[in-house]
């Protein structure tokens, strides 16, 4: 068994690799969504939606189906979901987010197939995070074709020149990006 820190750091250098859209990511999604309400009680998940590129149409991408799922608390998930993730082969993180200079826990979950490979990650959230906006990035996308494809150019860009297996400057790479457009997405929100 390894420790949390070796776990992360692990999970952190796997290679990033971009993928052209795969018309199947939103079945793939609806099947997990189908498959942790029959593994989960009703009463401890509320809303599941499917978010990040493999949901926008067309988009290329990780081939991995992000997730957010609502929970009651993230103290049900560490407690009560967990465990039962876990002994179906999730891989579960709980991570401070260090979004807007504060550090709320953060929870997620790694599922792969039978060859080791990431097919889903599964965030869950309580109804009050504000990781929810992630929502008002993926609808943006979704209704600005020219804005997914300067996104996909960005990723594209970030792959061939950062190294493969450092999914931290990825990510950190993409930041200021997700966050104008998270704030134009918020501001035509507010305008309705």
């Amino acid at each position: 068994m390894h420790s949390a820190e070796q776990r992360i750091k692990h999970a952190a250098s796997e290679e990033v690799q971009i993928v052209p859209y795969d018309p199947t990511w939103p079945a793939q999604f609806r099947d997990e969504a189908k498959h942790l309400r029959a593994i989960l009680p009703a009463e401890w998940i509320g809303r599941i939606e499917h978010f990040g590129s493999t949901a926008v149409p067309g988009l290329a991408a990780k081939p991995i189906v992000d997730m957010l799922v609502e929970v009651r608390s993230l103290q049900d998930v560490r407690d009560r979901i967990a465990p039962i993730l876990e002994t179906r082969g999730y891989e579960f993180f709980w991570r401070p987010s260090w979004r807007d200079g504060i550090t709320p826990e953060y929870t997620w979950f790694i599922k792969r197939d039978g060859t080791g490979t990431r097919t889903h990650h599964v965030h869950m959230l309580t109804a009050e995070s504000p990781d929810w906006e992630r929502l008002l990035f993926r609808d943006y996308l979704i209704a600005h074709p020219d804005t997914a494809t300067e996104y996909e150019a960005l990723k594209r860009r970030i792959v061939a020149s950062a190294p493969a297996d450092d999914r931290i400057a990825y990510a950190q790479a993409k930041t200021d990006f997700i966050t104008r457009i998270t704030a134009l997405a918020r501001a035509q929100s507010d305008t309705r």
